[in-house]
């Protein structure tokens, strides 16, 4: 005999089902059946191979998914070491560079001491360079990369990216210091000398070996001269003068002591001098 809470169990369920079919009507995906879909294991060379034909046809997008599938999928096969490290490859050509770095910097966490670890340090600095702006915006980017490539400088001297690498520090390093000379200039239109000198003062104490270096210490002459500081003044036109004595901003520098009454002459205590004095010690 079946019990009473059965049958209204079995009324309850009848009528759920007659609700839900007049519903229906109503209902703009009810001839759409939800059919499980069956997830197929593709082996991770299969993956991996077609990630390289991809990338071989200039389909970076599409290669850096099949690579990332390797990774997903099957995280403990042969290939998925290879595969982060065309993840990071792809990526950057596709120019994903997030992915990238985020590929690269995984591959070098990884495998610190493997043969590829400097290419993948490459490809992450690469990335930042590539993101990096001109002088007129924010330079995060130019300092992440110009640290990624002095970290492959320091870690793998005898990569062959050392070269390249090298050179693209000099390149950052001339555009940091071009971000300092612009807001410097800035503050010196506006005659804020004090904060116009911090920026000329990066400049000569970090940047000595780019362009820049000569405009900033006759800028310094500038502010220096405006506050009445003489004798800074002095010093920075004396050091312009001894380390560039042909540069048009030499002659401007001397132009201004001259018109004050005053020549360049050197303070060996002042910062300047001994800012020089330090960079002429390191090299």
């Amino acid at each position: 005999m079946v019990s009473a809470r059965v049958l209204l169990a079995a009324v309850a369920v009848t009528s759920l089902a007659a609700c839900s079919e007049g519903l229906d009507k109503f209902n703009p995906f009810a001839d759409e059946k939800y059919k499980p879909e069956k997830v197929v294991d593709t082996p991770p060379d299969q993956l991996y191979n077609d990630g390289l034909a991809r990338a071989a046809n200039g389909n970076f997008v599409g290669a850096a998914k099949k690579f990332d599938e390797v990774i997903k999928i099957h995280p403990h096969s042969a290939y998925a070491k290879q595969a982060l490290l065309m993840s990071a490859y792809a990526n950057y050509e596709a120019g994903a560079y997030d992915d990238a770095i985020g590929s690269a910097k995984r591959y070098v966490t990884l495998y610190p001491s493997d043969k590829d670890a400097a290419y993948a340090q490459y490809l992450l600095a690469m990335s930042h360079y590539s993101m990096a702006p001109d002088v007129s915006r924010d330079q995060e980017q130019a300092e992440k990369a110009g640290q990624a490539l002095n970290d492959l400088v320091t870690r793998y001297p005898n990569s062959e990216y050392v070269k390249d690498s090298k050179w693209k520090i000099q390149v950052i390093r001339d555009q940091l210091a071009g971000k300092e000379m612009e807001v410097g200039r800035y503050y010196l239109n506006r005659r804020n000398y004090g904060a116009a000198i911090n920026r000329f003062r990066v400049v000569i104490s970090r940047y000595q070996t780019t362009r820049h270096v000569e405009e900033a210490l006759e800028r310094l002459v500038e502010a220096y001269m405006a506050m009445g500081i003489v004798n800074e003044a002095q010093t920075a036109a004396a050091v312009l003068g001894h380390n560039f004595p042909d540069s048009p901003w030499y002659k401007d520098a001397h132009t201004l002591l001259t018109k004050g009454g005053l020549a360049p002459r050197e303070d060996k205590g002042s910062w300047i001098s001994q800012a020089f004095g330090k960079a002429i010690s390191l090299n």
